[in-house]
């Protein structure tokens, strides 16, 4: 698994999870939490004192299991906790680095927090065209241009690379709007589908914000 430590390939067998509706944490992204259930407070102790490892998985709805927990995605965000500032009164602000997608096959469950065996998931390097990639720059520039134009404060930085996959990561992170978008981005190993999937949603997103009545969700 190029890439990855062996400290936190060690932790794939028991991985912690970090639950969330909405949120996912793509490969190479930067993910700021704040943390103040008990729960989990016990959990991001736990990381920082071993291998700072946990997954960031998105809450998908459905049945709550008879522990109490909603249904969780397969296909999760492997991050490692970079910074973090434990506050007086034992919550934490944490900032977690993406590193890979992982797929999860969840531990009988052990209070207080969930954890799962994961498998690290490799890109799939099809081929990906420079029109293909020329298009999702200009998609995605040009939806970022009109949220810009309806709050002076977004910000959004075309990375500097090359990759495809890592490119699409990059926008599908900060620039997809619904979470089950951004899902379908994490859980396509495929680059090429994941481009196309990528550039297609952010060119409705664009058609929503520049019609007369588009509003920003």
């Amino acid at each position: 698994m190029a890439g990855i430590s062996p400290t936190i390939v060690a932790a794939l067998d028991a991985l912690p999870l970090f639950p969330l509706q909405d949120v996912v944490l793509m490969p190479g992204a930067s993910l700021p939490l704040f943390v103040f259930e008990p729960r989990y407070k016990k959990m991001i102790r736990d990381v920082l004192d071993g291998h700072r490892a946990l997954a960031v998985v998105q809450i998908v709805g459905g049945p709550i299991d008879e522990d109490g927990n909603p249904k969780i995605a397969r296909v999760a965000g492997l991050g490692t906790i970079v910074d973090h500032t434990e506050l007086p009164s034992g919550r934490f602000n944490v900032i977690v680095r993406g590193v890979a997608r992982v797929e999860l096959t969840e531990l009988p469950f052990v209070s207080p927090y969930r954890r799962a065996s994961a498998k690290v998931l490799e890109d799939q390097h099809d081929p990906v065209s420079s029109t293909a990639m020329a298009v999702l720059i200009a998609t995605a520039t040009a939806f970022a241009a009109t949220v810009k134009q309806r709050d002076a404060s977004f910000a959004f930085k075309m990375p500097k690379v090359s990759d495809a996959g890592s490119l699409a990561d990059h926008c599908a992170q900060h620039l997809l709007i619904d979470g089950r978008d951004r899902q379908a981005a994490l859980e396509t190993s495929s680059v090429s589908e994941r481009v196309r999937h990528v550039t297609e949603t952010l060119a409705l997103q664009q058609m929503s914000f520049a019609s007369p009545n588009g509003a920003m969700n």
